[in-house]
């Protein structure tokens, strides 16, 4: 390994620590040690490697506090967030291993005797993790991918490494087989390069913006290699003069301030029916006020820092100071911080109201009609989730169907469970992840046909 990766607490700016990273050498050699290791795994019986892959869930579980306080230096997140989402590293590994035993092929009638089919590990998977999620994201890829019998090599940002290299070792500890799930840290160019590029990496499963999704997809199109990809988002919180406003307006601060707004979920676009829009900004503008930003390891604390000074410039530069604004307030000094903040009286293309900002910004919109609201929500490049606020069952529904986006919550913000599909329309992504067939994601089908004629 050469060059170094440096990672800062996002709320002090003080130095964590330096990571060697890796180079395209050490590419070559994770991905031979890990074709290696991944035949035996596969060859093991589906009762022992779903055994194995439990008792990592329990490691896990047993460092729950360990690895959520190490999110917190990384990453900035909130130790209530950081906390769930290693729980939910645990949970994804207790769930995968569910599926192990359960991933059976079929028996298709044929005529001149019976075909089967059977689902096989692809082999080696290359997973890029982001780093808004570093914990959670980087399972949605490596547990089922080593439920359904293969290898692993985990590329996390280059910011967040320390938390995967830790889910490494408690790996090991639970008895994973060595070299089956490797954590290479590195940049993006040259480690990330080298794992899509590799001839030995059967599937890509990236995370991260659209525009290196799209460069990602190249290269393995040259390839025909698999790709997963989950990608931007800008997505809207609908609300209807129907809705019971008060709780629709509680409820939208933190659908777009959780995790600083890092998040490709977060409903930056929110569109509120005409003749409520005035009631709705009074309702919502004491939540903005109300969210308590501040130090990420106080259990008071709603929001946290964003990751670094780079993102921090790029949030800034779409609050110009000509928009109007209700705003929450953020520490001064050292970190990365930047307030709650609510845009209103800005045009739908405006590059706050289009574009994803990545940060603790949303932008309210009017609309007239159900049929103007769809419109505003698919006018955009994105489609990856949202929500609406409405009592009316048949507007919900075809609302829900006329939107473009591939998970969408009713007077709720939710969109991500483990055990539920998620993945994105248009260019907010390829494929999907978690739910019940996140494991056949991770095979290929064989079919056989076994003659019964003499």
């Amino acid at each position: 390994m050469s060059d170094a990766l440096e990672v800062l607490n996002p709320a002090t700016e003080e130095l964590v620590a330096v990571v060697p990273a890796a180079t395209r050498d050490d590419v070559d050699a994770a991905v031979a040690r890990a074709a290696a290791a991944q035949r035996s795994w596969a060859a093991a019986a589906p009762a022992d490697r779903a055994r194995l892959l439990r008792r990592f869930a329990a490691v896990v579980d047993g460092h729950i506090e360990e690895l959520a306080r190490l999110e917190v230096r990384e990453a900035g997140h909130t130790i209530g967030n950081a906390r769930w989402e290693a729980g939910n590293v645990r949970d994804l590994l207790d769930f995968a291993a569910g599926g192990v035993e359960r991933l059976s092929g079929r028996q298709i009638p044929v005529a001149g005797g019976i075909d089967v089919t059977f689902l096989e590990p692809l082999g080696v998977i290359g997973v890029i993790a982001p780093w808004n999620f570093p914990m959670p994201i980087a399972a949605w890829g490596l547990a089922p991918a080593l439920a359904a019998g293969n290898a692993v090599i985990l590329k996390p940002a280059e910011t967040t490494p320390l938390t995967a290299l830790r889910l490494a070792e408690l790996a090991l500890e639970a008895g994973i087989p060595e070299h089956l799930f490797q954590v290479l840290p590195g940049h993006g160019d040259t480690a990330g390069d080298a794992l899509v590029e590799h001839p030995g990496v059967a599937k890509i499963v990236f995370t991260g913006s659209t525009r290196v999704g799209k460069q990602i997809m190249a290269k393995c199109a040259d390839r025909v290699k698999r790709v997963t990809l989950e990608l931007g988002g800008k997505s809207p919180n609908i609300v209807f003069a129907d809705a019971d406003l008060e709780a629709a307006a509680a409820a939208a601060p933190m659908s777009f301030l959780d995790n600083t707004g890092q998040d490709c979920c977060a409903r930056t676009r929110i569109l509120v029916q005409r003749c409520v829009y005035d009631r709705f900004l009074d309702l919502v503008a004491p939540g903005i006020a109300a969210v308590a930003v501040g130090d990420p390891l106080d259990e008071k604390t709603h929001m946290g820092p964003l990751i670094s000074r780079t993102q921090l410039d790029r949030v800034r530069s779409f609050v110009t100071d000509d928009l109007t604004a209700i705003r929450g307030t953020a520490p001064e000094g050292p970190g990365f911080w930047y307030p709650p903040t609510l845009v209103t009286d800005v045009a739908p293309t405006a590059p706050v109201a289009a574009e994803e900002v990545f940060g603790p910004v949303a932008v309210v919109l009017p609309f007239e009609d159900e049929e103007d609201a769809v419109r505003l929500a698919n006018a955009t490049e994105y489609g990856l989730s949202g929500s609406l606020w409405t009592r009316d069952i048949g507007r919900a529904l075809r609302v829900s169907r006329a939107v473009a986006a591939g998970n969408l919550s009713v007077n709720s913000h939710s969109s991500v469970r483990y055990w539920t599909p998620f993945g994105g329309y248009k260019q907010s992504g390829l494929g999907r992840e978690l739910g019940p067939d996140a494991l056949t994601a991770f095979t290929e089908t064989k079919n056989v046909f076994i003659s019964t004629e003499a």
